[in-house]
C-alpha cells in the first residue's frame, strides 16, 4: 500500500489512527539552512514531535535527521533540543544517536574544523520492536578468536568482568557512525531539483534495520519521495506528505515510477 498526500502534515496526519505507523523515516526543515521559499515558515515543530509520538505504535521507531544552522559563530543546537523535548515531553526513549557522515564539506571553514555530519537520532517508543542489523563491515580479526588482549567488559565498581571469545566472522555489524555519499555526490538531487535530500541507501538502510516487510513507514516530509522508493524497493507500506506542491508532484511521478516487479 503506498499512499500519498499532499498538504500540512499536521493536518493529514489526524486522519492517521494512533499507534498505526510502525517507523518513521524523515529530514525535517531544521533552522534557516534551506528556504524552501515561504512553504515552511512558521513550522511548528512541538505540534509535529507531538502528533508523531501518538501515531508510532508501541516499539515503533522515529529516524530523525537534522543538523544545525551556524548564527553569530555558534551553532544553534535545535537538533538536541529536537531530540531531548522527544524524550522528556513526548515519552519517548533517545534510541540511538547516530551520526551521517559525508565524505567531503559543502562549505570550507575557516575558525572551525570542515562539517562533514548530520545527526541522526533514533527515537523509540518502549524498546524498539524490530532490529535488524546490517552488516557489512569488514572485520579486521575475521577467523581469529576476538581481538588481542583480554576480552573484558568494565562493572559499574570499575572491576573487569572476562567474557567468552568467539570466532569472529568476516563481516560484522555497523557501528553508530555511517559513511554514506549525499544526494549531490550520488547526482539525485540534480535529477529530481530538491536541495536538501538524504540517498535511497541511506532511507532503505534505516528502514531494512527498524522494521520488517509489510510495516507501515510515514514520511511527513516527503520532499522529492526518497522514503517512499525506498519503501517499494523494501515491500514496506508508506504514507507520504508533502506541503510544497511542486515536491508533491515530483515525489508523485518517481515513487509511482518506481516497478517493483521481479
Amino acid at each position: 500500500m503506498i499512499k500519498l498526500l499532499q498538504g500540512d502534515c499536521l493536518e493529514v496526519m489526524k486522519s492517521i489512527p494512533n499507534e498505526g505507523i510502525d517507523l518513521v523515516v524523515t529530514s525535517p526543515p531544521y533552522d534557516s539552512l534551506r528556504t524552501y521559499g515561504d512553504t515552511y515558515k512558521g513550522l511548528d515543530f512541538y505540534g509535529i514531535a507531538d502528533t508523531l509520538s501518538r501515531k508510532v505504535r508501541e516499539g515503533g521507531v522515529i529516524v530523525w535527521n537534522v543538523g544545525d544552522q551556524i548564527i553569530n559563530g555558534s551553532e544553534t543546537g535545535s537538533s538536541f533540543r529536537q531530540a531531548l523535548y522527544f524524550k522528556d515531553s513526548c515519552g519517548l526513549n533517545l534510541h540511538d544517536t547516530m551520526i551521517w557522515q559525508k565524505p567531503n564539506f559543502s562549505n570550507p571553514s575557516s575558525t572551525r574544523y570542515h562539517q562533514v555530519f548530520e545527526y541522526v537520532f533514533i527515537l523509540s517508543k518502549g524498546k524498539p520492536k524490530t532490529f535488524n542489523p546490517i552488516k557489512d563491515r569488514k572485520n579486521v580479526y575475521a577467523g581469529k578468536v576476538g581481538s588481542y588482549g583480554e576480552n573484558t567488559s568494565t562493572q559499574v565498581d570499575g572491576s573487569k568482568k572476562v567474557r567468552s571469545r568467539k570466532v569472529n566472522t568476516e563481516y560484522g555489524m555497523r557501528h553508530n557512525v555511517w559513511l554514506m555519499n549525499t544526494a549531490g555526490q550520488d547526482g539525485s538531487s540534480k535529477v529530481y531539483k530538491h536541495p536538501a535530500m538524504f540517498t535511497e541507501g541511506f532511507a532503505e538502510d534505516h528502514i531494512k534495520s527498524w522494521s520488517n516487510e509489510g510495516d507501515t513507514v510515514l514520511d511527513p516530509f516527503m520532499g522529492s519521495g526518497t522514503t517512499g522508493v525506498a519503501c517499494k524497493n523494501t515491500n514496506r507500506d508508506f504514507v507520504g506528505i508533502e506541503l510544497d506542491e511542486g515536491y508533491f508532484k515530483v515525489a508523485e511521478n518517481r515513487v509511482n515510477s518506481v516497478d517493483t516487479r521481479v
